[in-house]
């Protein structure tokens, strides 16, 4: 299972054309995701703040879109390495891939997320 941060708008438009595509793919040739651990170093570094947010749940399996395991870009930063590889995926992620959206919450009082509970019984 890997992991991708989105706007529940952004989920909604995907919902209506049937398919997810960020911002990125245009921009940067994929689109962003995560593990479990790393989520949410990436989260408080490009998120803080945002109370719009979802967390998409993605099986592996089912992507139809070239999945690449790459280093991240820049400089090591909020608990991220240079050796940590992080998942992208080279296309469109189909819906039928998106294995659960959870509400991806960020609490004011510890100035962090929350990472919401992940089962793995969905992936």
């Amino acid at each position: 299972m890997i992991l991708h941060i989105t706007s529940k708008q952004e989920w909604l438009e995907a919902q209506t054309r049937g398919e997810y595509l960020a911002p990125s793919l245009q921009t940067e040739g994929f689109i962003h995701c995560s593990t479990d651990k790393q989520v949410l170093h990436v989260a408080n570094a490009f998120y803080r703040g945002r109370s719009d947010l979802v967390l998409l749940v993605i099986d592996e399996s089912k992507l139809e879109s070239e999945l690449k395991w790459e280093a991240p870009a820049g400089p090591p930063a909020n608990g991220i390495s240079v050796a940590d590889l992080f998942p992208h995926v080279f296309g469109a992620i189909s819906l039928a891939a998106v294995a659960a959206v959870l509400d991806f919450k960020f609490d004011p009082a510890t100035g962090s997320f929350i990472l919401p509970k992940i089962s793995t019984a969905n992936c």
